[in-house]
């Protein structure tokens, strides 16, 4: 039996987010606050379940969900995150960033473009995206966290300005959704 690419890419995703994820893992449970590692866990989930049901509807359904989410995670770390001082090399270049926020999403982005079945459910990221920041706006309003994101950071800036971040970041969510959607045909 040969391999082919979306099983090999898959392989190598499972590897890589196991790697990256090995180096996130001194922080024990608090890197589930991040977005970043939630997108990479969903993609290793979704690249094990490829292996295993590449056809089923939750495969499907999971692959989308992860390209989406590390879209996102991409973007968000390019355009938002180093933009505010984080260092270019030390979110791409180095540590688990190297892994999570560059080879996983393009390898995982790239897999799902060009060699896995589509799905049109462009609702799904955003309400897992939705549900996550309503989560980490709550956490941080009651001061059980703080951040990981300055745009949850309630008590260093206006209640304006977190509104308006929740509705840029949805807004930026559903576009993604609907662009891979649109791009995937």
């Amino acid at each position: 039996m040969t391999m082919n690419a979306p099983v090999i890419a898959n392989l190598i995703l499972i590897i890589l987010e196991i790697i990256g994820i090995s180096k996130s893992r001194s922080r024990g449970l608090i890197l589930l606050i991040f977005y970043t590692q939630l997108s990479n866990i969903v993609t290793l989930i979704s690249s094990v379940a490829y292996l295993i049901s590449s056809g089923s509807p939750l495969t499907v359904a999971l692959r989308y969900l992860s390209t989406v989410m590390l879209a996102m995670t991409v973007l968000i770390t390019l355009f938002v995150l180093i933009p505010a001082g984080m260092g270019f090399a030390d979110m791409m270049l180095s540590g688990n960033g190297l892994y999570h926020h560059t080879l996983c999403p393009a390898i995982s982005i790239a897999s799902y473009f060009l060699w896995e079945q589509h799905s049109s459910q462009w609702f799904i990221p955003v309400i897992v995206t939705l549900i996550y920041g309503i989560v980490m706006l709550y956490l941080n309003y009651a001061k059980i966290i703080e951040g990981p994101y300055p745009f949850f950071r309630v008590y260093e800036q206006s209640k304006k300005a977190s509104v308006l971040w929740m509705i840029g970041l949805t807004a930026f969510i559903s576009l993604i959704s609907l662009a891979v959607v649109f791009l995937a045909r």
